[in-house]
């Protein structure tokens, strides 16, 4: 895997579908009283205006959200945010392109393992868009997604991982995929100083 240094970044698609899942789940109010707090400005946060934003803009406004998110709610933002990260995996797959949608439903009949894999690389590949960088590896029986932009980390440092709606995306296309539970953890963050963020995903059988 190289491990050179990638800039942060993401695409406006998936900004806007975190913003989007936000609002949905707090609720305008609160998120307005949370952002007023710090984070970007709400304009910052309508679709019209995420959908002129791309790559490195684009993730400030990702990572802003979520630090937000965590300075508000504390210790409780790590179950908000995956679920958050949760709901937006249903988002993008409700929201999928027709090209997607066929992509998707040839993953649901293949046997669980493939399922599982092509999921994580479906995902992967929409971290990718707007110049972002993840991919996934095989860990024997595990996978790895390694998200090498890392769009939440931008201008983050911390001592223990913080990509909350990562991990919740990872493991809603999984649920998804399987209609099973997986063991996911954040095994490194670029914003403790690691080159990637590495989600390493354990299954108890199946």
């Amino acid at each position: 895997m190289n491990l050179d240094p990638v800039p942060a970044s993401i695409s406006n698609r998936m900004a806007r579908l975190l913003a989007e899942t936000t609002r949905q789940e707090l609720g305008s109010q609160d998120l307005e009283l949370i952002l007023a707090k710090g984070g970007p400005p709400l304009a910052g946060l309508d679709g019209k205006a995420l959908a002129q934003l791309e790559g490195p803009q684009a993730a400030r406004v990702y990572a802003g959200l979520q630090q937000a998110l965590r300075t508000y709610y504390g210790r409780g933002a790590r179950g908000i945010l995956q679920r958050i990260g949760r709901k937006m995996w249903d988002r993008l797959v409700l929201e999928a392109t027709f090209r997607e949608k066929a992509e998707l439903e040839v993953t649901r009949r293949l046997p669980i393992p493939a399922r599982r894999l092509r999921a994580l690389a479906f995902l992967a590949n929409r971290l990718q868009d707007g110049g972002g960088s993840a991919s996934v590896h095989t860990l024997d029986l595990d996978l790895l997604l390694a998200d090498r932009a890392s769009a939440a980390t931008l201008d983050q440092h911390a001592a223990v991982g913080l990509c909350y709606v990562t991990l919740g995306l990872v493991q809603g296309a999984l649920f998804w995929a399987t209609g099973q539970e997986a063991d996911v953890e954040e095994t490194a963050c670029k914003a403790a100083g690691a080159p990637a963020c590495e989600f390493r995903v354990t299954f108890g059988g199946g």
